[in-house]
């Protein structure tokens, strides 16, 4: 892994699970990025979070709840304070919601909640702080980490080919499908600027979302997350790829 080419990083849901360890990660490797911005909704309750600020200079921890838009705009201003006229190099949407939902339980209220938090909020976020990317995008040619990039946590459960009925889920299967159009929606957008988009699978990883049975510690998802994001390139943009870099069917 090697990300040092990307000034700053932000990172939204740091809370806990992949976010946190995304942060912990990119702020301990010798070849990562000057500045780490870890979001959550609530640092204040988030120990492990604040002991990684004091922990490593680079790590600045910001208050955000992605699906308050007021809540985006606060956030918006202290990042560009961070980053400065140097703009931002990658955003990492990772905030996220999930659990079961058959067709026996699924609720219009989970339904509108998952959408919100999984697919709206990214979008959200990303249309806030496209000017910082912008910025840093500004810098440099050709697409790729070095430049400016947006990266969506995604999940393999929003592929509609690979979608057999296995996990019953309407609400996080849907949303997370969602989020795979906005990505190819921003990659259309976004490539005159040069800002690179893509929606990235984590796999089954053991959190509180994945559960003990998952087939991946947090660790090996993270490790792999950030080797593939640093090797990303134009021929990756509006792609859906894994963690191992292969790629997904829509």
């Amino acid at each position: 892994m090697n990300l040092s080419v990307c000034r700053s990083v932000l990172v939204t849901g740091c809370s806990r699970g992949i976010g946190l360890k995304l942060a912990a990660e990119l702020a301990a490797g010798r070849t990562g990025p000057a500045t780490v911005i870890a979001t959550a909704r609530q640092p204040e309750a988030c120990p492990s979070l604040l002991e990684l600020s004091k922990k490593y200079a680079a790590v600045h921890v910001v208050k955000l709840d992605v699906c308050s838009q007021q809540s985006i705009d606060s956030a918006l201003e202290e990042v560009r304070s961070i980053v400065g006229d140097e703009g931002l190099g990658c955003l990492i949407n990772n905030a996220a919601i999930g659990y079961s939902t058959n067709i026996n339980t699924v609720t219009p209220e989970d339904m509108m909640t998952a959408f919100q938090a999984n697919a709206v909020a990214p979008l959200f976020v990303t249309k806030a702080f496209l000017p910082l990317l912008q910025t840093a995008a500004a810098n440099s040619t050709g697409m790729g980490i070095h430049r400016a990039a947006v990266i969506n946590v995604s999940s393999v459960l929003g592929s509609i080919e690979l979608n057999t009925g296995d996990f019953k889920s309407y609400a996080y299967r849907t949303s997370k499908a969602a989020l795979n159009m906005v990505t190819r929606c921003l990659a259309a957008d976004l490539s005159s600027d040069g800002i690179l988009c893509v929606s990235l699978h984590p796999g089954w990883v053991k959190t509180d979302m994945g559960g003990p049975r998952a087939s991946l510690t947090v660790e090996e998802s993270v490790s792999g997350m950030l080797s593939v994001i640093s090797g990303l390139s134009e021929r990756d943009h509006g792609g859906f790829k894994d963690y191992r870099g292969q790629n997904l069917p829509w």
